[in-house]
């Protein structure tokens, strides 16, 4: 791998520059430590840090040299959630602002700008973003038009930036479920939509070689998606996967067991959606956007009918089981197989945010946690080692 491994910093609270400086000083270097090989790790900056540091060129070479002083390289930025990623409610307000409002585009710049100055050597940088927004929330009648427009505009930004600092920004949007850009089939017709719009607009090579898509495994794979497929579709189709998100699901896979049910009831809180995926025997798919102990305890017929349930609910990437329920770790290996196979490197980040509200886990547990997802994942990409 020329990138080293990474995880995701979003599973640390960060709400001031203090903040960061602390989750690189002591959480991060913490995990490194614990992995004792060197790892990198994906920054999360929410707006009010950002907006601290992306434009105050003393305080971005700062974090660059703690980077440095811990021997950590960042090269990827998590600009998905915008505000506190770590309120007590967070639900469907992390799709705020969407990529209509002009605050998420500024927003991205500045995340662009600071990256580019962290950034060492040749290494080139990603920025995973949302699906555009939340596909129950009320939308203008021009949203797409608006959305392009802005997509546009920061791939001609990201292009001023490269020939101004040599840094290669490039954006990765994140299909998720219940999102305007949920399926493969979806995000793939949006970027043949964006494309066709961008060509007229006379700036097609500059939207695709700075836009492309942020794959984040378990999001297909709660989508009853075949994680080698989808893959494979997007790079026939020309979108660039510049970003992988590891991570894997909970899956029930026997509804109609009250054991396993009370189970996954345990799952059910209060900060993150859970949107939950039920397939029939004959193909059928139902979704509900929220897992909820109701739900879980006491589902209707069509849910207690289905042959399996899939839960977005981010769980650790080692584990094929979580007592009597299962997890999706079976996609993510055929996943990071299919990108192993692309003529290029994504960038590679372990995304397992909700350490935090997982049943049964204590604050300390989160470092070593993360530690063991990621010397598991690192044996699976550099060995094949499916053990864990």
């Amino acid at each position: 791998m020329h990138y080293p491994l990474s995880y995701c910093t979003n599973v640390h609270p960060c709400r001031s520059r203090h903040d960061l400086e602390r989750i690189i000083a002591q959480e991060a270097s913490s995990v490194r430590d614990q992995c004792g090989f060197d790892i990198g790790i994906g920054l999360w900056l929410p707006s009010v840090v950002i907006s601290e540091i992306a434009h105050d060129s003393e305080a971005t070479q700062s974090i660059a040299n703690a980077l440095d002083d811990q021997r950590l390289q960042c090269y990827s930025l998590n600009a998905f959630p915008f505000g506190d990623f770590h309120s007590e409610r967070v639900k469907e307000n992390v799709y705020l602002p969407d990529w209509s409002d002009v605050r998420r585009l500024d927003y991205t710049r500045s995340c662009s700008k600071f990256l580019a100055g962290i950034l060492s050597g040749e290494h080139e940088g990603s920025i995973s973003t949302l699906p555009l927004a939340y596909k129950q929330a009320t939308r203008s009648h021009d949203f797409i038009k608006t959305v392009i427009e802005h997509f546009m505009q920061l791939a001609r930004d990201l292009n001023t930036l490269h020939q101004d600092t040599g840094k290669m920004i490039r954006l990765a949007i994140e299909p998720e479920p219940f999102c305007i850009l949920e399926t493969t089939l979806e995000t793939i017709s949006f970027f043949e939509m964006m494309w066709d719009v961008a060509d007229k607009n006379s700036c097609g090579d500059l939207v695709r070689e700075h836009i492309g898509v942020c794959y984040d495994v378990c999001h297909q794979a709660v989508e009853f998606e075949d994680a080698g497929t989808a893959v494979r579709q997007m790079s026939t189709a020309g979108v660039r996967i510049n970003k992988v998100q590891i991570s894997c699901a909970i899956e029930l896979d026997d509804p109609s067991d009250e054991e396993s049910r009370q189970a996954l009831a345990t799952f059910a809180e209060p900060r993150y959606l859970h949107q939950t995926f039920g397939r029939h025997s004959d193909g059928q798919i139902i979704c509900n956007p929220d897992l909820s102990q109701e739900l879980a305890l006491h589902p209707p017929p069509d849910w207690q009918e289905a042959e399996v349930w899939r839960v977005h609910f981010h769980v650790p990437v080692d584990a094929d089981r979580l007592g009597p329920l299962r997890t999706t770790r079976p996609e993510l290996i055929r996943g990071l197989e299919a990108i192993q196979q692309l003529p290029y490197e994504p960038h590679l980040e372990v995304e397992t945010y909700t350490w935090p509200v997982l049943p049964g886990v204590q604050s300390g547990d989160v470092i070593s946690g993360m530690a063991r997802e990621l010397v598991a994942t690192r044996n699976l990409l550099v060995t094949g080692d499916r053990t864990t």
